[in-house]
């Protein structure tokens, strides 16, 4: 699982969760998300050039669920209670996400009822020596891979 995250053009976080997360290049690096025209934060990542993902760790169930819904008022707020900074390119990153990718968008593609937004990987970081496992998402419920 992963949460998309951007700032709004007033400056103020913006996020949701997102499933539909792929890799699409390797030279040069990029990656596409597939994200609702209803998402409440929709409107922020349309507006935004830069975008991070962030790839959820198996004890980030709760992070994925507060993300995934529409808070009462404005998306920040889905950032209220959670450890995040901001990225050196300006993006709110979650604190201890498996790993997150700061992206610029180079293409948005209408399909449906969503748009594939295409992000251009321009910093990355990672903590996969810390011994987390990726929140997996499947058949309806959250799933951790078991070794």
């Amino acid at each position: 699982m992963t949460v998309i995250t951007t700032m709004d053009p007033q400056g103020r976080p913006a996020g949701l969760t997102a499933s539909a997360f792929t890799s699409v290049s390797l030279a040069p690096p990029l990656i596409l998300v597939c994200v609702a025209h209803d998402a409440h934060s929709y409107q922020a990542l349309a507006a935004a050039r830069r975008f991070a993902v962030n790839i959820l760790a198996d004890h980030h169930e709760a992070v994925s669920t507060r993300f995934a819904t529409k808070p009462a008022a404005h998306p920040s707020e889905k950032f209220d209670g959670c450890d995040f900074r901001q990225s050196a390119l300006g993006l709110p990153v979650l604190e201890d996400s498996l790993a997150e990718l700061e992206c610029e968008t180079v293409h948005a593609y209408p399909a449906g009822d969503h748009t594939i937004f295409v992000g251009r990987v321009e910093a990355a970081d990672s903590r996969a020596d810390a011994g987390l496992e990726p929140l997996l998402y499947y058949r309806g419920a959250y799933r951790r891979i078991h070794t």
